[in-house]
Protein backbone atom coordinates (compact mmCIF):
# COMPACT_ATOMS: atom_id res chain seq x y z
CA UNK A 1 0.00 0.00 0.00
CA UNK A 2 3.16 2.51 0.79
CA UNK A 3 3.88 2.24 -3.06
CA UNK A 4 0.69 3.37 -4.21
CA UNK A 5 0.74 6.43 -1.74
CA UNK A 6 4.65 7.07 -3.11
CA UNK A 7 2.92 6.52 -6.46
CA UNK A 8 0.18 9.01 -5.89
CA UNK A 9 2.67 11.32 -4.66
CA UNK A 10 4.89 11.88 -7.84
CA UNK A 11 1.84 11.39 -9.96
CA UNK A 12 0.65 14.80 -7.93
CA UNK A 13 3.72 16.62 -8.38
CA UNK A 14 3.72 15.99 -12.26
CA UNK A 15 0.33 17.25 -12.32
CA UNK A 16 1.38 20.25 -10.85
CA UNK A 17 4.04 20.78 -13.01
CA UNK A 18 2.13 20.61 -15.88
CA UNK A 19 -0.25 23.14 -14.07
CA UNK A 20 2.47 25.48 -13.89
CA UNK A 21 3.01 25.84 -17.30
CA UNK A 22 -0.71 27.01 -17.58
CA UNK A 23 0.42 29.44 -14.82
CA UNK A 24 3.34 30.99 -17.04
CA UNK A 25 1.04 31.00 -20.24
CA UNK A 26 -2.36 31.88 -19.02
CA UNK A 27 -4.08 34.67 -21.00
CA UNK A 28 -5.99 36.68 -18.18
CA UNK A 29 -5.09 37.22 -14.68
CA UNK A 30 -7.98 34.73 -13.60
CA UNK A 31 -6.91 31.79 -15.28
CA UNK A 32 -3.00 32.47 -13.51
CA UNK A 33 -5.12 32.51 -10.05
CA UNK A 34 -7.02 29.25 -10.97
CA UNK A 35 -4.06 27.91 -11.57
CA UNK A 36 -1.66 29.13 -8.81
CA UNK A 37 -4.97 27.87 -6.75
CA UNK A 38 -4.65 24.29 -8.51
CA UNK A 39 -1.15 23.98 -7.87
CA UNK A 40 -0.99 25.00 -4.17
CA UNK A 41 -3.60 22.22 -4.15
CA UNK A 42 -1.58 19.81 -5.98
CA UNK A 43 1.13 20.61 -3.57
CA UNK A 44 -0.79 19.84 -0.95
CA UNK A 45 -2.24 16.93 -1.96
CA UNK A 46 1.23 15.39 -2.89
CA UNK A 47 2.38 16.26 0.66
CA UNK A 48 -0.41 14.46 1.94
CA UNK A 49 0.52 11.22 0.17
CA UNK A 50 3.80 11.77 0.86
CA UNK A 51 2.70 11.47 4.87
CA UNK A 52 1.42 8.33 4.09
CA UNK A 53 3.92 6.63 2.41
CA UNK A 54 6.56 7.93 5.03
CA UNK A 55 4.04 7.04 7.80
CA UNK A 56 5.22 10.39 9.08
CA UNK A 57 2.29 12.69 10.55
CA UNK A 58 4.38 15.85 10.78
CA UNK A 59 4.16 16.46 7.27
CA UNK A 60 0.06 16.67 7.57
CA UNK A 61 0.58 19.78 9.16
CA UNK A 62 2.48 20.84 6.24
CA UNK A 63 -0.77 19.79 3.63
CA UNK A 64 -3.16 21.14 6.07
CA UNK A 65 -0.91 24.56 5.62
CA UNK A 66 -0.27 24.31 2.07
CA UNK A 67 -4.31 23.85 1.39
CA UNK A 68 -5.37 27.02 3.93
CA UNK A 69 -3.31 29.45 2.59
CA UNK A 70 -4.11 28.36 -1.05
CA UNK A 71 -7.78 29.14 -0.13
CA UNK A 72 -7.46 32.25 1.42
CA UNK A 73 -4.98 32.95 -1.19
CA UNK A 74 -8.01 32.78 -3.99
CA UNK A 75 -10.01 34.55 -1.80
CA UNK A 76 -7.68 37.61 -1.66
CA UNK A 77 -6.84 37.70 -5.27
CA UNK A 78 -10.25 37.30 -6.22
CA UNK A 79 -10.96 40.59 -4.02
CA UNK A 80 -8.65 42.46 -6.05
CA UNK A 81 -10.36 41.30 -9.59
CA UNK A 82 -13.41 42.07 -8.15
CA UNK A 83 -12.08 45.91 -7.27
CA UNK A 84 -10.61 45.69 -10.77
CA UNK A 85 -6.89 46.40 -8.73
CA UNK A 86 -5.13 43.79 -11.32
Amino acid sequence: MHTVYGALALAEIAIGALVVLRLALGPTVADRIVALNTVCTQAALSVFFYAAYTDRSIYLDVAIWFASFSYLGAIVFARYLERELL
